[in-house]
């Protein structure tokens, strides 16, 4: 479903606000479970760096959002094509503005002191870890890419309704003047810059894995303390969004 976020007022500098709004969001997606914690946890599997894997991985994480995200702004474009002029309307508006205030609120219920004090209680990330062994093939069944695929498209189904900037960004391309096909090639541009950071942590891995390494585990220790704070966080900030855009559209006095 589409988020009625309006840039038409921006004006000539429209395309490039639009571009800098979808840079930022599409790195605030990078940082999710699917695109950095689970790579982060592929990385630091133990042996030799299995590249070829990590990238299939993350091009299954990037294929299936680029999918996911074409399928809905393809139907999103014709819905405002059609009910456009009602995203100006004003019980919509106050609905919006609703719905970013109940996001901010709702991104206080995120403790991440919560989440640590599970931990120490004894809920491991067991799962994962034999998720990893099989996907990088270290057991001796993991031999093809299908354990790999397989928890690449789990992780999307997982997050993918949770994703809200890029949510956020299909709303913004839907409502844009952008043509079809070159807001398919700006969405597969926002899915390349989302595997952005795993591929230059890769990269780093082959080339420097010492000096790496400990950052990874770093990486990995501080993504799995503050999973939960980071939803907050990115709740939040959205609601805010929301809830300022309604308010500048209401034009109240």
């Amino acid at each position: 479903m589409d988020l009625p976020v309006d840039l038409g007022g921006v004006d000539g500098a429209g395309p490039a606000a639009l571009a800098g709004v979808l840079v930022v969001l599409a790195l605030v997606d990078s940082t999710s479970f699917g695109t950095l914690l689970v790579p982060v946890w592929l990385l630091l599997t133990p042996g030799r760096v299995r590249a070829g894997r990590v990238l299939v991985y993350l091009g299954t994480v990037a294929a299936a959002y680029l999918a996911v995200g074409v399928l809905v702004l393809l139907g999103g474009t014709a819905l405002l094509d059609r009910y456009g002029d009602l995203l100006d309307a004003r019980p919509v508006l106050v609905v919006q503005l609703l719905l970013g205030v109940g996001l901010f609120a709702l991104s206080f219920r995120f403790d991440g002191r919560r989440a640590r004090r599970r931990e120490a209680a004894g809920a491991g990330p067991g799962r994962l870890v034999r998720w990893r062994h099989r996907a990088m093939g270290v057991d001796a069944s993991g031999g093809g890419v299908g354990p790999l695929m397989g928890l690449a498209l789990g992780a999307v189904a997982v997050e993918v309704a949770s994703m809200l900037p890029y949510l956020a960004a299909l709303g913004l391309l839907a409502s844009s003047d952008l043509a079809t096909p070159a807001s398919v090639g700006v969405l597969a541009a926002y899915c390349l810059v989302m595997v952005a950071p795993a591929l230059l942590l890769l990269g780093g891995r082959l080339v420097a894995a010492r000096a790496v390494d400990p950052f990874l585990r770093r990486v990995e220790a501080w993504l799995t303390r503050n999973a939960a704070e980071m939803t907050g966080w990115v709740l939040g900030i959205v609601g805010v969004l929301l809830a300022l855009d309604a308010l500048g559209r209401l034009d109240w006095a």
